[in-house]
C-alpha cells in the first residue's frame, strides 16, 4: 500500500496527538521519532483503508445530491409541461 503524505505542519500535529494518546491512555512517554515512526507505519499499512472509506462516503453523498437534482429537474419539467388534447 502507498503511504499517505502529510505536510510538515500536519505531521507535527499528528505526532503531538499520538504522543498525547500514549501519555493519557497508555501512561507511556513516546518520543518524537517513535511517534513519527508509528505515524508512518499506520499511514502505510492502514491509511489506504481510511482514504478509500472517505472516497466511498463522498461518492455516496454526491450520488444522493445528484438524485435530488434529478428529482428537482423532473418536477420542474412536469410543472411547465403543456397539456396535450
Amino acid at each position: 500500500m502507498s503511504t499517505i503524505k502529510f505536510s510538515s505542519t500536519e505531521t507535527e500535529q499528528l505526532v503531538i496527538k499520538i504522543q498525547g494518546y500514549f501519555a493519557k491512555e497508555l501512561d507511556q512517554d513516546l518520543g518524537q521519532f517513535d511517534a513519527e515512526f508509528l505515524l508512518d507505519f499506520f499511514s502505510t499499512e492502514v491509511g489506504a483503508y481510511f482514504y478509500n472509506r472517505g472516497l466511498f462516503d463522498a461518492q455516496t453523498i454526491i450520488a444522493e445530491k445528484l438524485a435530488n437534482v434529478s428529482d428537482m429537474v423532473d418536477e420542474g419539467i412536469s410543472e411547465i409541461e403543456k397539456p396535450v388534447t
